[in-house]
């Protein structure tokens, strides 16, 4: 082909191609025209394809990468249901998690503490020239002197006799007391299963009208190695016992029930050991029997 052929060739084809350039772009300006008028986007399609984006963006896994999370390792690990119900699960957590040495220390001390109760009354006078005695004031303390129980008691019938010089109550303390049946209710179910210490509870046990386990009663007043040691095998006073064993003077006045009953825990805890070993003696000379 000569030179003036090519160049023939090359200006049809160049023709060609423009022709085909201006025909496409007339057609697309036609149907971006048309589509102009057909495909007009509304504000409220806008608000909702934004809103599906939003929604998207929120519905992630969650991390459960413990170092990336921190803290909310654990609810993001659970998902969305575990921080609804987190304080749900954090008690249940806090349950299940093993305690420690020292807690579980703790909390034996602590039941070991409460197992042990020691219980006194005051009484006034009813009846005829008040010889009969009436609950008016009941307190328990714990192993340790602390305080669970004491309240003044309503009397149910008319007191005749006070003993203020030794009960220590009034009648505006009992005046306003409460119910007898309410109290002698609680004093049940704190003894439930404990171990009673005092001195002389026969007498409190019956102004209560409830009983207790004989084998769960340790009554300083009938220790018969403390009573040889202190009286001469006669039973002594709490006084006297107190000041022989623990080198305290009470009762120098008025009676205290919280005093009185921390007394008898206090004699109690001094010879817990011996006693203890000398009930278990006893009961094994029964089996043998």
């Amino acid at each position: 082909m000569s030179a003036t052929q090519r160049q023939k060739q090359f200006d049809l084809n160049r023709s060609r191609a423009n022709n085909l350039a201006s025909s496409s772009s007339g057609t697309g300006n036609n149907n971006n025209t048309t589509g102009s008028t057909k495909n007009v986007v509304s504000p409220q399609h806008n608000q909702r394809k934004l809103q599906t984006s939003m929604e998207r963006l929120q519905v992630q896994q969650p991390n459960t990468s413990r170092r990336a999370a921190g803290s909310n390792w654990t609810a993001a690990a659970g998902g969305g249901a575990a921080a609804a119900g987190s304080e749900n699960q954090d008690a249940k957590a806090a349950e299940s998690v093993p305690l420690s040495k020292s807690a579980r220390m703790r909390m034996k001390k602590k039941a070991h503490r409460n197992r042990y109760l020691a219980m006194d009354c005051e009484m006034v006078g009813v009846g005829y020239n008040g010889q009969d005695d009436m609950l008016a004031r009941v307190s328990i303390v714990n192993r340790v002197g602390h305080v669970l129980l004491d309240k003044y008691v309503k009397p149910r019938m008319e007191v005749t006799d006070y003993r203020t010089s030794v009960s220590g109550i009034r009648p505006q303390d009992i005046a306003n007391g409460e119910d007898f049946a309410a109290v002698q209710n609680e004093v049940v179910k704190l003894l439930h299963g404990r171990i009673l210490v005092g001195h002389a509870l026969g007498n409190d046990l019956a102004v209560l009208s409830i009983r207790h386990p004989f084998h769960d009663i340790r009554d300083t007043s009938r220790y018969k190695p403390l009573c040889k040691l202190v009286s001469n095998a006669h039973t002594p006073s709490l006084k006297r016992l107190t000041m022989a064993v623990l080198g305290q003077e009470i009762q120098t006045g008025e009676h205290n029930s919280v005093e009185d009953a921390r007394a008898a825990m206090g004699i109690y805890n001094r010879v817990a050991g011996d006693w203890e070993k000398y009930l278990e003696k006893k009961r094994h000379q029964q089996q043998h029997y």
